[in-house]
């Protein structure tokens, strides 16, 4: 009997597979925005106010600052700051915005590691895309606001690797101009980004089992010449503008290589098994004296020397190793960057160097898997899905923890009670609680202990016990914090602003102030407290009047034009005071004592009357309770014809706020002296005017003609 010949297969639809590509894609960034979903609403952590735009760069004018004010931005990554910048500009001060970018930056990595993955047919790429994605190790670099500079960086790079991976197979100029202007902005992110040249040459040598100078090397030389700028250039930056030196710094270089030992091993094993992620890890001691510190550093050379051996038959494992050692290789500890001063490792510096661990796992995990026989295939999906949602789980679970400041804190102390950074961020996040002083104090104590030598916590307490009424005890902190920081220019102007304080200690705060700016001309609080000195002194007022105008200039403080307008007040230029007044009340409408200042200085100038009265009224709209306006304004109305009465009124209001207040009780005195019948009621006022001021001559005299004239 003939067997019926079966009928072929339909074929599948042209786009079935870019369709199938479509709905991963989704489906990944989906999986993503889930598991950060705890952390989309949180606030901002850190030093994440010093990365978000500042007022003073808000403009256009502070977009070319970002760019070419070195300073001007807490470190000289100009592309993540004009993306701050920009992101400012759509949504203001709303965290969620910034949240949202993040994890979208993060998601389109991944689809881009899946485009790579996939231009090199290696197995497994939507497991790495779904891997990279939902690693809770990534977390940090995901759900803290200041680290943009990761995701953002990390997005051109991925996207700079694709294009170049195009050209290496077109040799095409435009794809190389693209690729090279790819690699830049990832650059202009973060500089960590540096390796990117040594990485493709490193892929090249996968795909091909050797690398060709002339067709491999040759094209990336330009590319390692800017990687090294850059990289050498953030090292400087780091040095000089943001303090990595000193002695938490002083490392042999014995004992580097003992951190980059440890530290590989360290990263590797959160990578492999991420539990007890921390914000800060304990910082290791590192003792070139003690034997088992060198199996770390030992350890990874015969790693990479077993993996050289199996490199023979299979370069995946050693291509992976040496990617993520390479990617690691700036935050290994050859060279300094702040962070170290709290821990040699951070969750977010192997952001990139995971792909080494991740890529090369999801790969053997998909051959393995094809190896198994026909009737367990079916089960691959499933089980890659089971370890994506594993991953997941662990990732929202970490993610939220970086729902605000005090859970992060909290739960990192937690897990790493000697993390006296946790101590001071909670000590700085309490004294913006009302009645957390107590406890801040506590807390900064609590770091001073675990680590004397930490400049900032002196300065944080010195300045929060200065705040208290503890003058002596804040002095003694701030100069602790200089003694241990020497060109910490935030604490010489916080001790000069403390040292104002005593009458005696004015010629040792100029001083203050002068060393800060001596060491950063810019730093406009050192300005602005220098020139609080300089208004003490009526021989300097002009000098006074300077620095508040650089101050302004420098940062737009609007403290320094309410004390440069009371300054020119008292120097007889009311009119220039009431301009620096009214530019303060631009930026800080709110201030009433402002509006009150601005109406007493038009009240003393003829036919101004109307406005004086309009700020005195403006003052009272915003701080009803302010006997001074009231009295300011009763004042004003007396002057005016057919207010008396309003003006009597105020008067009263005023007294009934402060029964002290002299000038209400003269004013009021007088005004009612002029009023048929209620001269007893003047004469009440004026007699307690003068037990309050019994100086006051003119108070005197009429008070003897009313009780003559009675």
């Amino acid at each position: 009997m003939k067997k019926k010949r079966k009928k072929p297969a339909a074929a599948a639809p042209a786009n079935a597979f870019p369709a199938r590509r479509i709905w991963l894609a989704a489906s990944l960034v989906c999986a993503t925005l889930i598991a950060y979903w705890p952390a989309l609403g949180g606030g901002l952590l850190w030093d994440d106010a010093a990365h978000v735009t500042k007022p003073d760069l808000r403009t256009l004018h502070g977009l070319w600052r970002i760019w070419f004010d070195l300073g001007a931005t807490q470190q000289y990554y100009p592309l993540l700051h004009s993306a701050f910048w920009i992101e400012h500009l759509l949504w203001g001060d709303s965290v969620l915005g910034y949240h949202l970018v993040n994890v979208l930056l993060h998601a389109a990595s991944a689809c881009l590691l899946v485009a790579i993955l996939r231009r090199l047919a290696l197995p497994g790429a939507w497991l790495a895309g779904f891997l990279f994605a939902l690693h809770p190790v990534c977390v940090e670099a995901v759900a803290w606001i200041s680290e943009q500079k990761s995701t953002l960086s990390a997005m051109f790079y991925l996207a700079a690797v694709l294009l170049y991976l195009r050209f290496d197979r077109t040799r095409q100029r435009s794809h190389y101009a693209a690729a090279l202007a790819l690699f830049l902005c990832a650059l202009l992110g973060k500089t960590v980004t540096a390796t990117l040249p040594a990485a493709l040459l490193l892929i090249f040598w996968f795909e091909r089992g050797r690398i060709v100078w002339k067709r491999d090397a040759v094209p990336l030389l330009p590319w390692f010449g800017l990687g090294a700028a850059a990289g050498l250039f953030t090292a400087w930056v780091e040095r000089t503008y943001i303090g990595a030196q000193g002695a938490a710094f002083v490392l042999t270089p014995v004992e580097r290589c003992l951190v980059a030992g440890r530290a590989i091993w360290f990263y590797l094993g959160k990578v492999l098994w991420p539990r007890n992620l921390m914000f800060f890890y304990p910082r290791w001691t590192i003792d070139s004296q003690v034997w088992w510190q060198y199996l770390f550093p030992l350890g990874a050379v015969a790693l990479a020397v077993a993996l050289a051996i199996v490199a023979r038959k299979r370069r995946g494992p050693l291509a992976g190793f040496l990617f993520f050692a390479g990617t690691l290789f700036p935050a290994l500890g050859f060279f300094n960057v702040y962070p170290f001063v709290f821990s040699y490792v951070a969750d977010h510096f192997q952001y990139l160097a995971t792909l080494g661990i991740l890529v090369p796992a999801a790969s053997g995990l998909t051959l393995l898997a094809n190896r198994l026989p026909l009737r367990f295939h079916r089960f691959s999906p499933a089980l890659g899905a089971a370890l994506a949602l594993l991953l997941g789980s662990m990732t929202s679970a970490q993610s939220g923890i970086y729902r605000d400041a005090d859970t992060l804190d909290r739960e990192t102390l937690a897990r790493n009670p000697g993390a006296w950074m946790a101590h001071d961020n909670l000590g700085k996040q309490l004294d913006r609680e009302p009645g957390g002083i107590p406890e801040a104090i506590d807390h900064f104590r609590a770091a001073l202990k675990i680590n004397p030598n930490a400049a900032q916590v002196h300065h944080n307490l010195g300045i929060l016990l200065a705040r208290t009424g503890h003058e002596q005890e804040a002095a003694a902190e701030l100069r602790q914090a200089v003694r241990i920081w020497p060109t910490y220019v935030d604490a010489y102007a916080n001790l000069c602003a403390v040292l104002l304080q005593s009458p005696s200690g004015l010629a040792d705060a100029i001083a203050q102030c002068q060393q800060a700016l001596r060491i950063d001309p810019s730093a406009a609080t050192a300005h602005f407290y220098l020139a609080n000195a300089y208004s003490q002194m009526e021989s300097r007022w002009p000098d006074a009047v300077a620095e508040f105008q650089t101050a302004i200039r420098l940062a737009g403080l609007p403290e320094a034009r309410l004390n440069l307008a009371a300054l020119l007040a008292r120097m007889g230029r009311e009119r220039d005071a009431i301009g620096e007044y009214r530019a303060a009340l631009e930026i800080q409408p709110g201030d009433a004592e402002a509006h009150y200042d601005v109406g007493v200085l038009l009240s003393h100038i003829p036919d101004r009357l109307p406005e004086a009265i309009a700020e005195f009224r403006a003052a009272l709209g915003i701080a009803p309770g302010h006997p001074e306006a009231h009295a300011g304004l009763a004042l004003a109305l007396s002057d005016t014809p057919g207010q008396m009465t309003e003006a009597i009124a105020e008067y009263q209001t005023a007294l009934r706020q402060d029964p002290d207040l002299v000038e209400a009780h003269y004013n009021l005195g007088l005004a009612l002296a002029k009023m048929p019948g209620r001269s007893a009621e003047a004469i009440a006022h004026l007699e307690a005017a003068l037990r309050l001021r019994p100086d006051l001559q003119r108070a005197r005299e009429v008070l003897d003609g009313l009780r003559r004239s009675r």
